[in-house]
């Protein structure tokens, strides 16, 4: 579903909030989302710009489910479908993403956020990013960017990414594309991360239509339905980009990072701008959501895997809730080795019952109260290849970080008496039959 359409849906359903008063792009719009819990919002007068902007479209579960037309059990399934079915795009010739088209670019007239402060600057944190590897193809991903001038913007480029490693064998400046205010089946993608040369918009377009048309200035190609488009360049000069909040709900560093100059901007007629909580719950289901196909199909080789949640608590990046139907008491240790192989960051992996609520936290924490036991189910696997946002890890300059994992086996013991891990469910009434 295009993201007009879904704003729409949700507005009918009540499930969208709009802010009317004016508010300001400074510290004051960020708050406002997270005090709402991030729910799907529209601001609708932002002090001194003319367009709105809008948050909270993958915070939750829920409200993801209805982008994608399925229900919270099934995006799993969804985004598993799309990764081994990736669909080519189609491309048409005019797009909403160019009704109008900015040659004298100026990004002081775009609301990008101050989200707290301490921040290095003004930072875009839903930029989803779109350019081409000679040797792989097209590659989308997320990055944030700090607005240093007019034009210019520094971006945060990981090592050892696709991006990074198109940037760093690239002669001169590499051409980007940074599309703001995309539909879910982009905004998922995106987070995707799948192997080097199968192409994120084929896996969108496999969730959802999304056709594409090609840049006014760049020999790329974006979405078109897309709110708002950069046309730029990756620079070899280096500016200062951060500090900046990170997953782990910590400031992440000021580090010296390429300059992005933006050489023309196109967007609809009546563009929204759109933001990310850095460290908050879309940022957590985005970066987590898409390691759960990751594990689920390194687990699906050992054992029936029905589920996979990474938690909020964990960051959604360190903690895991893996649900399997076990067929023997030996699974379930299987299934911790394969999750990790699945997500080599991820720090502790709990596997449940298939009967067990893995969303629920209060049903995880009743199957480990009941079903495990540590002198039996508790697996501990030392110094092995950790998260860098792990703060307890060993991290040494140029090197991996390190830290200890566990996994903890509460599913029900097979050679048992079933009844006596059940729970009991007491009958429903009408409660107003008797309120009345």
């Amino acid at each position: 579903m295009n993201l007009r359409p879904f704003l729409q849906k949700l507005e009918e359903d009540g499930d969208l909030v709009r802010i009317k008063k004016e508010v300001s792009h400074e510290y004051e719009i960020a708050s406002i989302l997270n005090s709402l819990g991030e729910r799907p919002t529209i601001f609708e007068n932002v002090k001194g710009f003319d367009m709105p902007m809008f948050g909270g479209v993958c915070a939750h579960r829920e409200t993801i489910a209805k982008g994608l037309g399925t229900t919270k059990e099934g995006i799993l399934k969804t985004l598993v479908d799309a990764l081994r079915n990736p669909k080519e795009p189609g491309m048409v010739d005019k797009a909403p993403c160019q009704e109008v088209v900015i040659k004298d670019v100026d990004l002081d007239k775009l609301p990008l956020l101050m989200h707290l402060p301490g921040d290095g600057g003004r930072y875009m944190s839903a930029s989803v990013v779109v350019l081409k590897d000679p040797e792989t193809g097209r590659n989308v991903s997320y990055h944030r960017m700090m607005q240093r001038g007019k034009d210019r913007l520094t971006a945060r480029l990981i090592p050892k990414r696709q991006t990074r490693t198109t940037y760093d064998k690239t002669e001169g400046d590499l051409e980007i594309a940074v599309c703001i205010g995309s539909s879910i089946p982009v905004l998922l993608a995106a987070s995707l991360g799948p192997p080097s040369g199968v192409d994120e918009l084929s896996i969108a377009n496999a969730m959802g239509e999304t056709p594409l048309v090609k840049c006014v200035t760049k020999d790329l190609e974006v979405p078109a339905e897309t709110e708002i488009v950069l046309e730029g360049r990756l620079t070899k000069d280096l500016d200062a980009e951060g500090p900046f909040v990170d997953l782990t709900e910590t400031r992440d560093y000021e580090r010296q990072e390429p300059v992005v100059v933006i050489d023309a901007i196109t967007m609809r007629k009546d563009a929204m701008y759109q933001a990310i909580l850095p460290g908050r719950l879309e940022h957590k289901t985005l970066m987590g959501m898409p390691k759960e196909p990751t594990i689920y199909d390194e687990v699906s080789k050992v054992c029936d895997c029905r589920n996979v949640y990474m938690t909020m608590g964990g960051g959604s990046w360190l903690h895991g809730i893996v649900q399997i139907a076990k067929k023997n008491d030996d699974e379930p240790k299987a299934a911790i080795d394969a999750a990790i192989q699945g997500h080599k960051s991820i720090k502790h992996v709990v596997i449940v019952d298939d009967e067990v609520d893995l969303f629920d936290p209060m049903a995880v924490e009743w199957a480990i109260a009941t079903r495990f036991r540590a002198d039996r189910d508790l697996v501990v696997k030392e110094n092995t290849p950790s998260s860098s946002l792990d703060p307890v890890a060993t991290q040494e300059p140029g090197k991996k970080a390190v830290c200890a994992k566990m996994g903890l086996d509460a599913t029900r013991p097979m050679a048992t008496d079933k009844k006596k891990f059940e729970k009991v469910e007491y009958g429903k009434v009408d409660v107003d039959e008797y309120l009345g």
